[in-house]
């Protein structure tokens, strides 16, 4: 039996702008992810995979279609009851990290939750930062870590509240290739041992092909929806003719 969608889009339209001057960022796209999954999406610039993102983590709201995350649908939802969803249900993961200077490792870590007026689980937390490898730098700032232990900051910062999807918009295209093996196999063990779902935005066929599925788009609509089986394989779908 099919793992059930956590998130899905339903013939979902983005049109920027009014008449003459209008773009259509996406173009009746209906897509569903299941739940303990990982999935790639990609495609050139300007094929609407950002905007699909935002679409599906209640960041826009479509010209036409729905959304819907963990059974919720966004298009009933107004702006608080949006803004509490995304709280509760959806953790983010960008490249260039959004952490708050200011804080601690710790204080960026469990910052959603203080907003949220929650205090971390101590174990979910202590166990988390092992996994990723943050146990001896949760008392640093920012600017005294490297790229690769920012990104795991807030790769630990999008897992704490335990949610029903990450989204993570190009995670690993600010990082060396060493730092970026390590962040995609955190989100790897996220999705096979903690049961996860991941929804990632990325341009790069190694990060795509470490993920269950990739979903290729061109000029706002999906033209390659397959299992992700090795880089050489992405990028082969990548060159096929929409």
């Amino acid at each position: 039996m099919p793992n059930e969608a956590i998130v899905s889009a339903t013939n979902v339209t983005r049109v920027f702008g009014e008449g003459d001057a209008s773009v259509k960022a996406l173009d009746d796209v209906s897509l569903e992810f299941p739940e303990g999954r990982f999935t790639a999406i990609m495609g050139p610039s300007g094929s609407g995979k950002s905007t699909l993102m935002h679409l599906l983590a209640g960041l826009d709201r479509p010209t036409v279609g729905g959304v819907e995350i963990d059974g919720v649908a966004l298009n009933d939802l107004d702006d608080g009851k949006l803004t509490e969803v995304r709280r509760d249900k959806v953790g983010f993961i960008f490249q260039f990290f959004n952490l708050l200077p200011v804080l601690t490792a710790e204080e960026n870590i469990v910052l959603p939750l203080s907003l949220a007026g929650r205090k971390p689980h101590r174990k979910r937390f202590d166990e988390l930062v092992e996994a990723v490898g943050l146990s001896d730098r949760v008392s640093h700032r920012p600017a005294e870590l490297s790229g690769g232990q920012q990104q795991r900051v807030a790769v630990a910062r999008a897992l704490l509240s335990e949610p029903a999807v990450v989204f993570a918009d190009e995670p690993t295209g600010n990082l060396d290739s060493k730092s970026s093996e390590e962040i995609l196999a955190l989100l790897r063990t996220a999705v096979d041992d903690y049961g996860q779902s991941v929804v990632m935005v990325t341009h790069d066929a190694n990060a795509a092909a470490t993920a269950d599925r990739v979903v290729v788009l061109v000029d706002g609509r999906i033209v390659r929806d397959e299992p992700a089986t090795s880089p050489e394989q992405v990028l082969d779908l990548m060159k096929q003719p929409a």
